[in-house]
């Protein structure tokens, strides 16, 4: 299949970039086919986000989105910052707040229901989606260009043995590739190997956001506000923080991130999310409510000066594949957006040029004379400072927001790494995490019962191990096995049974596709490819 545009990826930025592409081509009477991928069994089943959402870049690709249906329903009514101890809180007002804090004139959205409506948008406009094609493979020619992607083979046994629902994948051919996989896009990440695009970057660096989705009682609930605390339970020297977002219909979005570069390796994020949920501020939201849905991702987070080169002969990197996300102000979707929406402008004035296959500098331009730039250059230093501790970090984010607004004279740069940071088992604190109640805490296999995670059992592992023998001889001896934690699925468990050797057990069928394994993992022997077409979670409102 051929088309002027293939994009990977149906989350914001490759909706967006696919749309403006289409609203561009009709503005100079040109008819631009655009051609959308997407591994999830529907557009949105991937999808997850906090998500507050900044409408500037929406609000440019549909000046009269909300009368055109966006499922922005909820305006942030209330901001609360809130400090956690260990039984205390302290509510820190307004005012004293860095700007990027306020979030005043944002929605609380399900990013998986406004992908869902900007995908009818596209196709209205004319763009051919298709869910449930995973991009297995780039595709280059003969000089070394991007020509496409190739879809991955369904029904493929796990012996590697066609079965009788064997389909062959096809190659999907574009003059210009957007990739708009996510955080560690598995193609992205090639891409960027490959091209070295980041041999300029400072190393990226990531977070683990999990999520849960409450039905919560009509008397706590209060449509509106948004709650971000710091502190309790995690340690002063670890990043990391909550949300908690009152929807509409008595639902509240909460959520914790906790940033990859942690050293403890007995430290869980999924068991401090629980944890958290139990401090008397928090308890009191769920009390009397139900958890419907629960789901985690990984997010870049490294900020300005992580980003790669945007563009390689053939393609570009859009929204979080790229690193396009304000980690101080927790928002990237309009980031994403905008990103695609540059993308999209660089595309369109090359194909009107008959250009193909060559890189769009024009993209790298556009972003660089935006409000895209300006944003992300002011949020730079935020999360190297906060690296430094909470209290430490704190302080100086509120120098280097209030004092100079984002534009001190100097650019922090990220040191390592997240896999490169753990320390070994031996020099940490064993973490003790109580046992959930099943009420407001609760287990990682409960948990991925509630993300309609699902993979066809005989299919090759997408989760790939490099050396057999390194999860034992490594990463068991010297950190105590850190897969069974980080993950926040269980897809990696430990078989220690006696008088056997022990052994790691890969439960693919658990993974939720968040990716931390493939950022975290100290060796990077683990590698995260595309499972079949259509796998994964099913997330319905995140």
């Amino acid at each position: 299949m051929e088309f002027d545009v293939v994009i990977v990826g149906a989350g914001p930025s490759g909706l967006s970039s696919a749309i403006k592409i289409k609203q561009l081509s009709q503005q100079i009477g040109t008819d631009i086919s655009v051609c959308i991928i997407e591994k999830g069994s529907e557009v949105g089943a991937h999808i997850l986000s906090g998500a507050v959402m900044d409408p500037k870049a929406i609000s440019e690709l549909f000046p009269n989105f909300l009368e055109e249906g966006a499922p922005l329903n909820v305006q942030v009514k209330e901001d609360q910052f809130v400090f956690l101890g260990e039984k205390s809180h302290l509510k820190l007002p307004n005012w004293l707040l860095p700007k990027c804090f306020h979030n005043k004139g944002n929605f609380i959205i399900s990013l998986g229901n406004v992908c869902r409506w900007l995908a009818s948008k596209a196709e209205e406009l004319g763009v051919e989606i298709y869910p449930g094609f995973a991009a297995a493979e780039v595709l280059f020619n003969d000089e070394g260009a991007v020509r496409g992607v190739a879809t991955g083979d369904m029904g493929v046994g796990k012996d590697g043995q066609h079965t009788d629902g064997y389909q062959q994948g096809i190659e999907i051919i574009g003059k210009y590739t957007f990739f708009g996989e996510g955080c560690r896009g598995h193609l992205g990440k090639q891409l960027i190997s490959n091209f070295k695009l980041d041999a300029a970057a400072s190393p990226q660096v990531y977070g683990i956001g999990l999520k849960e989705l409450w039905e919560v009682d009509e008397q706590i609930h209060q449509e509106g506000l948004v709650i971000h605390t710091a502190g309790w339970p995690l340690q002063n020297d670890v990043y990391g923080g909550s949300y908690l977002y009152h929807l509409d219909k008595n639902q509240v979005a909460v959520g914790y991130v906790v940033g990859l570069g942690y050293k403890n390796p007995y430290l869980s994020p999924f068991e401090e999310f629980q944890r958290y949920k139990t401090h008397p501020f928090i308890k009191k939201f769920f009390n009397r409510g139900k958890r419907i849905s629960y789901g985690a991702r990984a997010i870049t987070a490294g900020g300005l000066q992580s980003l790669p080169q945007l563009t390689f002969p053939g393609g570009c990197l859009i929204g979080d594949n790229a690193g396009f996300l304000n980690a101080s102000r927790i928002k990237g979707s309009h980031c994403a957006i905008k990103s695609g929406m540059l993308a999209a402008q660089a595309a369109v004035e090359a194909l009107s040029q008959e250009r193909q296959l060559d890189e769009l500098n024009e993209y790298t331009t556009l972003y660089k004379n935006s409000w895209l730039y300006d944003e992300l250059y002011r949020a730079r230093n935020f999360k190297p400072l906060m690296t430094k501790g909470l209290k430490t970090g704190s302080i100086m984010v509120g120098i280097d927001q209030l004092v100079f607004r984002g534009k001190a004279p100097w650019t922090l740069q990220h040191k390592k790494p997240d896999h490169q940071s753990f320390t070994e088992k031996n020099q940490c604190n064993q973490i003790n995490y109580p046992k959930p109640d099943g009420k407001i805490t609760f287990d990682r296999l409960s948990s991925v019962f509630l993300s309609n995670t699902n993979h066809t059992e005989n299919q090759p592992g997408h989760l790939i191990l490099g050396d057999l023998d390194t999860p034992v001889k490594v990463n068991l001896d010297l950190y105590d096995c850190p897969e069974q934690r980080y993950c926040p699925a269980g897809v990696y468990e430990l078989i220690n049974q006696k008088g056997e050797e022990p052994r790691l057990q890969i439960n693919a069928q658990n993974c939720v596709h968040c990716k931390t394994c493939d950022i975290k993992d100290p060796t990077q022997n683990i590698k995260w490819v595309a499972p079949e077409g259509g796998g994964g979670p099913n997330y319905p409102n995140m």
